[in-house]
């Protein structure tokens, strides 16, 4: 279901998922199977969306994420892609941010450009990820840092 109030441009969008009012989503994003895209969310064209993920409302995706499997995306969460982003900046240069499967972030969490958050990570609420985090673990905190294993 694409709700009609979206600005739903790609044609990749999987089986049985939905994506809500007010959202923009660019022609070369992919989306898979049984996800849930919340109202307004935008998620650019070098995006990629495993199955079964949860966006929820307020969350902007910017080229060069990469969102594995049942992976939940907290409300207002922001990643980046830039780690000096200028306006009209000839020498930019976009870094790679992928979160693996089963990965939780909390809401109003930041996500710096070129992160690996690892399978089954979970990140606390609010919390400024500004390195990669292992497999399993619970990162909390401005800068996030490491809570205890899951």
């Amino acid at each position: 279901m694409i709700h009609e109030l979206s600005d739903c441009k790609s044609k990749n969008i999987g089986k049985d998922s939905n994506v809500w009012q007010f959202c923009v989503i660019f022609p070369n994003a992919i989306i898979g199977d049984n996800c849930n895209i919340c109202a307004n969310v935008l998620i650019e064209n070098d995006v990629i969306i495993g199955n079964n993920v949860t966006i929820k409302s307020g969350v902007q995706i910017w080229d060069g994420v990469t969102i594995e499997d049942n992976v939940f995306v907290g409300p207002n969460v922001t990643f980046t892609n830039d780690l000096f982003p200028r306006s009209k900046n000839p020498n930019w240069y976009l870094s790679k941010t992928t979160i693996k499967k089963g990965a939780s972030i909390g809401a109003n969490s930041t996500i710096l450009a070129g992160i690996t958050i690892g399978e089954n990570a979970m990140i606390g609420a609010g919390s400024v990820v500004t390195k990669n985090v292992p497999d399993g673990e619970v990162w909390i905190g401005n800068p996030a840092k490491f809570l205890r294993k899951i």
